[in-house]
């Protein structure tokens, strides 16, 4: 970084400001470490936020997208997944039986940060016991939903084993817009079906787009409301 003046590299401007001092592009120079012969660290963190539509789409980006970067190979790929992942996790309340998702929001809250951005679809359930206290957090499926790839009997098996009273179902749309499509809705639809059959209440669907969410609970499409 010869063209930054020593006291305004992302290091020294770290020691001297505190995180919270440092832009963007600086936070993720110091993730890099050193560039190579065509950019420094700062250029390259410049490039990265520039192919990733910003740091908001730094979470979405797979190692192949990270890897198409000119300068960044697998190992600086794999520091920089690895440090989204952190600051993912730091948000991410732990499982512990005693958290209260007896609300939407509360519900939202607490998958958001860690299946909101995720660059493919994942589709799980939340396991509740009679209070709407969390017993565990399943994912069931990874890719393309429908009824053939996410089956009723894989969601009440973990339920079943987990002893859940109650469960919501979750999953994201990477595309960022949570509005439930055709399949989601007869997904869910054979989801409540099933778990009258087994006497476990399908008591919400919720649909994650980066920060934003969808309750079909919420908007009163499902008979049984966690309102």
């Amino acid at each position: 970084m010869k063209d930054v003046a020593p006291h305004d590299r992302p290091r020294e401007k770290l020691e001297r400001l505190g995180a919270a001092g440092l832009g963007d592009n600086e936070l993720l120079a110091l993730v890099i470490g050193s560039g190579f012969r065509d950019a420094d660290a700062l250029g390259l963190a410049n490039r990265l936020l520039a192919r990733s539509g910003g740091l908001h789409g730094l979470p979405r980006a797979s190692l192949t997208d990270l890897r198409d970067t000119p300068g960044v190979g697998p190992a600086r790929a794999a520091q920089i997944q690895a440090a989204v992942e952190l600051g993912r996790r730091t948000l991410t309340r732990p499982a512990d039986p005693r958290v209260n998702l007896a609300s939407p929001e509360a519900m939202a809250a607490f998958l958001l940060p860690q299946f909101g951005t995720a660059p493919v679809e994942r589709f799980g359930v939340v396991l509740l016991d009679t209070k709407k206290q969390l017993i565990r957090v399943r994912l069931i499926a990874v890719g393309s939903l429908d009824q053939t790839v996410v089956h009723p009997r894989e969601v009440f098996k973990e339920a079943v084993a987990a002893g859940a009273s109650a469960l919501a179902l979750f999953h994201n749309h990477p595309s960022g817009d949570p509005t439930p499509s055709p399949n989601d809705l007869a997904l869910t639809i054979a989801m409540m079906e099933a778990g009258e059959v087994m006497g476990i209440a399908v008591i919400d669907h919720l649909i994650l787009a980066e920060q934003r969410y969808f309750s079909l609970s919420e908007a009163r499409w499902m008979p049984q409301s966690i309102r």
